[in-house]
């Protein structure tokens, strides 16, 4: 990769807490692999992708531009998901847990009568999602709404036109080692440490 692209390229972002600090509702061992190894891979392999598809553009090689559109997507949505999912997250005697305050707070109790309720439903949510996903808590812009979607494989929030507040990741990388087979323990624990600030704060941003 010349200079150029390199300077454009994607990064791994820093998280903003220590790998062992969500224990005990993620394990250290756990997020070493979903940081260091899976989210590096969607950021390595986008890097890729997109560096051939500009030597493809350069070309105008249209076929070879349209067949890296989807490891452009998988890769791109990968890093895009996980950048907002370990912000999303705080270590327990911090930010995580802490319920929401202020404007966030109450729009989730106008719309969805409680946090408790939109927390019942999430989890609902990523519980039954078959095969790999995101469930995310999404922003409708030109409604104002507060939306519960769920995503397939590595599909960003914005392909279904909203932007993302809060995501809970449902691939197995992200509790099999600890949690097994059993996805709605690992719903049931991620709520200790979801970070409301965090939330919040996306949630003005985008208004």
């Amino acid at each position: 990769m010349n200079s150029e692209s390199h300077s454009t390229s994607f990064e791994l972002p820093p998280l903003p807490y220590d790998l062992n600090a969500l224990e005990p509702f993620i394990s250290a061992e756990i997020m070493t692999l979903h940081y260091t190894k899976h989210h590096q891979a969607y950021v390595n392999n986008l890097n890729k992708a997109l560096e051939q598809f500009a030597e493809a553009s350069a070309k105008q090689d249209l076929a070879a531009m349209t067949a890296l559109l989807s490891a452009i997507k998988f890769n791109g949505g990968g890093h895009a998901n996980h950048s907002i999912f370990w912000t999303n997250l705080s270590p327990k005697n911090k930010l995580g847990g802490i319920p929401p305050e202020g404007i966030l707070a109450e729009k989730i109790n106008t719309e969805f009568g409680s946090l408790q309720h939109l927390i019942d439903l999430m989890s609902a949510k990523a519980v039954a999602l078959q095969g790999s996903g995101w469930i995310w808590l999404g922003l409708d812009k030109p409604t104002s709404q507060l939306t519960l979607a769920a995503c397939d494989n590595q599909d960003p929030l914005s392909t279904k036109g909203l932007i993302p507040l809060l995501g809970i990741d449902v691939w197995e990388h992200a509790y099999y080692l600890q949690y097994k087979n059993v996805r709605a323990d690992y719903v049931k624990a991620i709520w200790n440490i979801v970070n409301w600030k965090n939330v919040a704060e996306r949630f003005e941003k985008a208004n």
